[in-house]
């Protein structure tokens, strides 16, 4: 496999998103990457592919822009084809979408737990309230063995969920994960904030890096992961699987 996929996020107050925007889009394109990149207030958001040099020139001239954003997290894996038609540079009011006041990812998050920990956590039968926040069709494709099925169809949807089962969740340990992060950490710091949650853990890195840091993650792990490309789904070891996306009922965008 021959092509290098990127992925990243960072909440982080952006100055200067406008001119943030066609830097990027300036760099993507002259690295010849395809894919997508929102931008907002609250940070940055994006999925990249090309040829491995092209990317890593991209995000060499990425941290020379001087956004704040040198130290955000890059995970990478490897595809056969570019799994992406086009590239999007584009900003938007969130960089996920959850339409919900009193939430502010910069500030305050649920404690990050790290893969092995939450390995040690699932082998051990920690008691927890784990749930998967990602939308009902992943769950259907795959998802950690006893993760509660949040029932949602957009990410949005999810704070209805939570305020449903406030009352039977809020003493416990509540522990979410999902696809890559990004979700988990504004559901984390709503449910903190406004909810009144006091014990809200949210798997490091997401899936995404569950897969790449465990390498018997299959022990853990139902079926495969649903991912927001044309790869459609990916296995425990971060290969594409035969999946297509007629296959998978319901399939739409992350937020």
């Amino acid at each position: 496999m021959s092509i290098l996929n990127i992925a990243f996020y960072q909440f982080s107050a952006l100055r200067g998103v406008s001119a943030l925007r066609e830097a990027i889009s300036e760099h993507a394109t002259r690295a010849g990457l395809l894919g997508s990149v929102i931008l907002s207030y609250e940070g940055i958001n994006g999925m990249l592919a090309g040829e491995p040099d092209a990317v890593e020139a991209f995000l060499a001239a990425f941290v020379e822009l001087d956004a704040g954003l040198e130290q955000m997290p890059i995970k990478r894996s490897w595809s056969e084809q570019v799994p992406f038609k086009r590239l999007v540079v584009k900003i938007k009011p969130e960089i996920v979408t959850m339409r919900v006041d009193d939430v502010d990812p910069i500030a305050r998050t649920g404690h990050h737990l790290p893969p092995e920990q939450l390995r040690d956590w699932l082998r051990a039968g920690e008691e927890m309230v784990f749930v998967d926040v990602r939308n009902s069709f992943e769950y259907k494709l795959g998802t950690f063995k006893g993760a509660i099925d949040p029932l949602t169809r957009a990410f949005h949807e999810f704070p209805d969920v939570v305020r449903a089962h406030q009352e039977e969740w809020k003493g416990s340990k509540v522990v979410m994960f999902c696809t890559g992060g990004i979700r988990c950490e504004k559901a984390s710091s709503w449910m903190l904030e406004a909810a009144g949650f006091e014990q809200v853990y949210q798997l490091e890195g997401g899936v995404l890096n569950y897969f790449e840091r465990i390498p018997d993650a299959h022990k853990d792990w139902e079926g495969e992961l649903f991912v927001f490309d044309e790869r459609v789904a990916v296995d425990t070891e971060l290969k594409e699987t035969s999946t297509t996306l007629s296959d998978v009922e319901g399939s739409g965008e992350q937020e």
